[in-house]
């Protein structure tokens, strides 16, 4: 069986975390789409087809992980962002028997498929797989009557799912599929509207995902990173365990708290504590005097005395001495849209942060920002943007004078 990883998407809705495929984000030194194809290997799944965008970043940046040279890869390009449907249509030539979609940041595979082989319907014609979820008008769900699917309902309004079953990006499919996709009007979810197609014409059993682990591992929006970062140290590190890189220089009195990851060439400075969850990559400094946990770094990023909570910076960032991220609300109510209790900041790379910023819960800041001194920031800051609030206030004041 080959599979076939899609990671050719825009990734709209990653953004400020969009300049690359969502998968290319990394966990623990390695890039998410890494776990997928791992997870694919260990299965005993060995040829790969990849489809990526124009730009070709996911086979650049794979192909410095020698551990895959046993596996077959072929790289595809999809030439403009159409779809799932269109990302998929590319490979039809190479697929000539049962075949597995999947998501790039399916970093579970190896789970659900052992749970396919557990149940013994790998020598079904189709099969689906899919779990219960609280956020139904996030995903594509099922229409099921009995074992079998009837429909895909693609991001239903609230209350008006047909099932509490969502279809995860995960779906075991033979060639017949594409004939029945040649025949419908290409849209944004033609992928869908052909599979519910597909089902109409085919019985096509689902497999419904029992796990909790499972609800957790999907990647639409920059916060959803948290969950993929605690199902990733959940499985990779040891309990309790404190991963460090080469060339880590940890300062007098700082204080390192196990789950974490530290990459290659970092600096922890002095009566620093890094705790819970976090996340350094290579390069990382975090100075004197701060705080950080349950937080993201990608390569490159430094930061000063300072509280960072629950948050994500691209690579790059530069955050200044006294910054706080505040990373639960006043009044103790969820942050919007996430529903999370927690959440700081997600910044973009290479943005620039002055010195004593406060910034607020849940506030999305694009790349290549630089953010002034003494700012409060309480509102999402587009790319490419000069914001300042202290300095606005003291310029009016002279200017009265």
């Amino acid at each position: 069986m080959k599979a076939v990883i899609l990671a050719a998407g825009a990734s709209s809705r990653f953004w400020p975390l969009n300049q690359k495929h969502k998968s290319l984000i990394k966990i623990m030194g390695k890039p998410l789409i890494w776990y997928t194809i791992q997870g694919l290997k260990k299965t005993g799944l060995k040829d790969i087809i990849i489809i990526q965008d124009t730009k070709k970043q996911i086979e650049k940046e794979l192909k410095i992980f020698k551990e895959l040279n046993c596996l077959n890869i072929k790289y595809l390009v999809q030439l403009k962002p159409k779809g799932m449907g269109d990302a998929l249509y590319q490979a039809r030539n190479l697929l000539k028997e049962k075949f597995l979609v999947l998501n790039a940041e399916r970093i579970d595979i190896e789970e659900i498929v052992k749970e396919v082989k557990k149940q013994k319907k790998l020598n079904n014609k189709a099969l689906l797989i899919g779990q219960k979820t609280n956020t139904p008008w996030l995903f594509g769900m099922a229409k099921i009557k009995q074992k079998r699917v009837l429909e895909i309902v693609e991001k239903p309004e609230k209350d008006k799912q047909p099932s509490e079953i969502k279809v995860i990006g995960c779906y075991f499919l033979e060639p017949g599929f594409f004939k029945i996709y040649q025949k419908i009007k290409k849209q944004k979810y033609d992928f869908e509207k052909a599979l519910s197609n597909y089902l109409k014409e085919n019985e096509t059993e689902i497999i419904i995902l029992k796990t909790k682990e499972h609800e957790t591992v999907f990647l639409k929006y920059p916060w959803h990173l948290f969950s993929l970062t605690k199902y990733l140290f959940q499985k990779y590190l040891k309990k309790d365990e404190i991963r460090l890189g080469k060339n880590v220089k940890i300062m007098e009195k700082a204080i390192i708290k196990p789950p974490c990851y530290i990459g290659d060439n970092c600096l922890i400075g002095n009566h620093s504590l890094v705790r819970d969850y976090s996340n350094l990559e290579n390069n990382v400094m975090v100075g004197a005097l701060a705080e950080v946990t349950r937080s993201i770094f990608q390569e490159n990023v430094h930061v000063h005395s300072g509280y960072f909570g629950d948050s994500i910076f691209g690579h790059g960032c530069r955050i200044g001495a006294g910054t706080v991220t505040a990373n639960v609300k006043i009044n103790r109510t969820k942050i919007k849209p996430t529903n999370l209790d927690s959440l700081g900041v997600i910044v973009g790379p290479k943005t620039k942060i002055g010195i004593n910023v406060s910034l607020m819960p849940g506030r999305l800041i694009g790349m290549n920002c630089l953010i002034g001194p003494r700012s409060v920031v309480n509102q999402d800051i587009k790319d490419n943007t000069v914001f300042y609030t202290e300095f606005k206030r003291i310029i009016k004041k002279q200017s009265s004078l």
